[in-house]
């Protein structure tokens, strides 16, 4: 029996006894688009600009940002650093009217920020009740070239099925096994970790060793 088949019947076997295996290197939402021309060993240093916040809860745009960073530097892919809306940079840059930006612009922002790439974004949504619901739209761009180099586009709702799934994938990759329950109940009465979940998935759509399209782009 070679290897292959034998991982066949030991995949069948564990689906049959109701364990799934999962893997650490797949992204867990479906909606992010990675440039295949882009090559993250270019990019050394990336500026987060703080999220803009569509939603009605005003503190939600500098935790997320910052949940956000946390995430993306446990990747280890590149530097990365936060302008804050307080930051002057932020008011002299004009960072609002970024998605207008056109060569000229973005090389000022290399120049002054010292960076390769900035990511940038919207907090579309956020409800923490009756039910947990998150909604992000991201884009990193290369400030030397103009060229999108990763987007993601999602809702994350503790209401819908696919998304408790994702939870309880995300506590059983994360968590002691003996603890994954709680956690997991946990998390969805608690913006904390409802938060660091989302940042979890934004950040894995971001893996250096199989960069996939979504059907969103």
């Amino acid at each position: 029996m070679n290897k292959k088949t034998a991982l066949m019947i030991l995949l069948s076997l564990l689906t049959v006894s109701g364990c799934v295996i999962y893997t650490q290197q797949e992204p867990m939402t479906s909606f992010y688009y990675f440039n295949e021309k882009a090559d993250l060993d270019d990019i050394g240093k990336v500026v987060l600009v703080e999220l803009t916040n569509n939603s009605t809860n005003p503190t939600i745009s500098s935790t997320m940002t910052e949940t956000i960073y946390q995430a993306l530097q446990k990747k280890q892919l590149f530097s990365i650093s936060i302008m804050n809306k307080d930051d002057i940079e932020w008011e002299r840059m004009q960072i609002d009217d970024i998605t207008s930006y056109n060569y000229q612009k973005l090389a000022k922002i290399r120049k002054s920020l010292k960076c390769d790439a900035i990511l940038f974004g919207t907090i579309t949504e956020y409800h923490p009740y009756p039910h947990m619901t998150m909604g992000l739209r991201l884009k990193m761009i290369n400030v030397k070239d103009g060229q999108l180099v990763w987007a993601v586009e999602d809702i994350w709702d503790t209401s819908d099925n696919k998304t408790e799934y994702r939870i309880e994938r995300y506590f059983n990759l994360n968590s002691r096994s003996d603890l994954a329950p709680l956690h997991k109940e946990l998390m969805t009465v608690s913006p904390i970790k409802f938060q660091k979940f989302v940042a979890y998935e934004v950040a894995q759509t971001l893996n250096n060793n199989e960069m996939k399209y979504s059907s969103l782009y």
